[in-house]
C-alpha cells in the first residue's frame, strides 16, 4: 500500500510539474535573437509559411506551437558576397513578402511598445538582426537604411570581418592584421547605433573590438548568439571578463544552442565524422554546394550516427547556469542559430522545443519571474534601454 502511496505520489508532482512549466511558458515572451532561416530562404528558396519540417528548424506553424513570441531574423551571407548590401535586402524582402501573406500570425515591429502590441494580440513579433558589418559596405548611409527597414541589430562582424573592425577569427587566427579593434569608422559606426537605438551585437567580435565598444558605447550591447568560454573554450565563445563587462554595461548575453560552442567534446567528434565521411564530403564541396549546405547533407544521410554527437540539454542549461552564477540572472538570454547550425542539443529539434528549456529551467528551481527574465524579459530591457535618449 505504501510503495502505492509513493508512486501516486510521484506521479501526481509529475503532473503538477509538467502544468507550471507549460503554464510558466505560455505567459513568458519568448525572444529568440538569432535565427537563420532568411538564409535558407535565398540560398535555397525554403519559404518558412510553408511547412519545412524535415528541411528546416523553423516554419511559421511550428514558431506557433513553441510558444515563439518574438524573433529577431538573422540577415546573413558570407564575406565574399560581391554586394553583401544588395544580398541582405533580399533576406529582408523574404521576411517582408511572408508578413505581407500572414498580416493574422506575424508582424514587423520597430520597437518595444509595438512589440508588446503583437505579443498581446497573439502575433509574432519580427525584426531583422544583421549578422556582419560587411553587409553595410563600408557606408553609414546603408547602416540607416538598414535599421529603416527593421534591422535593431548590427553583429559587428562575422568570421570575415569588415574593414573597421577585426573579428574573434582575425584575431585568433592571423598573425599579422592592418590594425585590431575598431579603426576610426569602426567608431563611428558603433557611435551611430547609439545614436539611432539599435543594439551592438558583439558575437564574432574579437576581443579587441570587444574591449573597443564596451569603452565606447552609451547603450547596452548583447551577444545575440554566443555561449561561454570557461566551459567550452571556442573562439565565438565569452569569457568570464567579458560576461562581467556586458552585465555592468546592463546587456545581454543571448545564448547559442550550437554544439560546438556547448559541448567540449563536439569538436573532436565533427572530425572524426568528416573524416571519415571525408571523400563523399570533397565531393559535394566540388559540386559548387557551399560548405554549411554539403555538412548539412552529410549529417542527414547519416543521422542515425551524427544524432551520437549531440550534447544533452542539460550541457545548454549549464551556459545559462554559468552564467547566472558568474553575473546574475539579469543578463541571459536565448539565441538559438536555429537553421544557421547543422546539429542541435539533442530534444532540441526544431522551434517546437523551447518548452524543454522551461521545464529544465523549472527542474533546477528557478522561479517564474527569473525564468520570464531568460526566456525574453531581459533582451526586452536592453531594447527598450537603447531605444532611449
Amino acid at each position: 500500500m505504501k510503495i502505492k502511496i509513493l508512486i501516486f505520489s510521484i506521479f501526481l508532482t509529475q503532473q503538477i510539474n509538467a502544468q507550471s512549466y507549460q503554464k510558466i511558458h505560455r505567459k513568458a515572451i519568448l525572444v529568440d535573437s538569432h535565427n537563420d532561416i532568411l538564409m535558407k530562404a535565398v540560398d535555397i528558396g525554403l519559404v518558412f509559411d510553408k511547412d519545412l519540417k524535415g528541411k528546416a528548424h523553423t516554419d511559421l506553424a511550428r514558431w506557433k506551437q513553441g510558444g515563439l513570441d518574438v524573433q529577431l531574423f538573422s540577415v546573413y551571407c558570407d564575406g565574399d558576397v560581391k554586394n553583401p548590401y544588395a544580398y541582405a535586402n533580399r533576406e529582408m524582402d523574404s521576411l517582408d513578402a511572408i508578413v505581407a501573406r500572414n498580416p493574422d500570425k506575424m508582424v514587423k515591429v520597430a520597437n518595444y511598445a509595438e512589440l508588446l502590441k503583437a505579443v498581446k494580440q497573439h502575433k509574432i513579433a519580427a525584426m531583422f538582426g544583421v549578422e556582419g558589418g560587411h553587409m553595410i559596405a563600408d557606408d553609414l548611409d546603408k547602416l540607416d537604411a538598414i535599421y529603416k527597414r527593421g534591422a535593431r541589430y548590427l553583429t559587428l562582424t562575422h568570421n570575415i570581418a569588415p574593414s573597421w573592425a577585426t573579428s574573434a577569427a582575425d584575431e585568433t587566427s592571423q598573425s599579422k592584421m592592418p590594425h585590431k579593434g575598431l579603426t576610426d569608422f569602426g567608431r563611428k559606426v558603433v557611435q551611430r547605433m547609439n545614436q539611432l537605438g539599435m543594439l551592438i551585437d558583439v558575437s564574432h567580435a574579437g576581443d579587441q573590438t570587444f574591449w573597443d565598444v564596451i569603452k565606447l558605447t552609451t547603450k547596452p550591447i548583447i551577444a545575440s548568439h554566443s555561449s561561454v568560454y570557461s566551459l567550452v573554450p571556442h573562439r565565438r565563445n565569452l569569457k568570464d571578463e567579458q560576461i562581467k563587462a556586458i552585465a555592468k554595461n546592463g546587456g545581454v548575453i543571448q545564448v547559442n544552442f550550437n554544439p560546438g560552442f556547448i559541448d567540449n567534446s563536439f569538436g573532436t567528434k565533427e572530425n572524426a565524422f568528416l573524416k571519415k565521411n571525408a571523400s563523399e564530403y570533397d565531393s559535394l564541396l566540388k559540386s559548387g554546394m557551399a560548405e554549411f549546405y554539403a555538412m548539412d547533407s552529410l549529417y542527414k544521410k547519416f543521422a542515425a550516427e551524427t544524432s551520437t554527437m549531440r550534447p544533452p540539454l542539460s550541457m545548454l542549461i549549464n551556459h545559462i547556469e554559468y552564467i547566472i552564477k558568474l553575473v546574475g540572472v539579469d543578463y541571459v538570454g536565448l539565441g538559438s542559430d536555429f537553421d544557421g547550425i547543422n546539429l542541435t542539443p539533442q530534444q532540441l529539434d526544431d522551434v517546437t522545443t523551447y518548452p524543454l528549456i522551461t521545464k529544465a529551467l523549472v527542474e533546477k528551481g528557478y522561479s517564474k519571474q527569473d525564468i520570464n527574465k531568460i526566456l525574453g524579459g531581459n533582451f526586452l530591457r536592453v531594447l527598450k534601454a537603447n531605444e532611449a535618449n
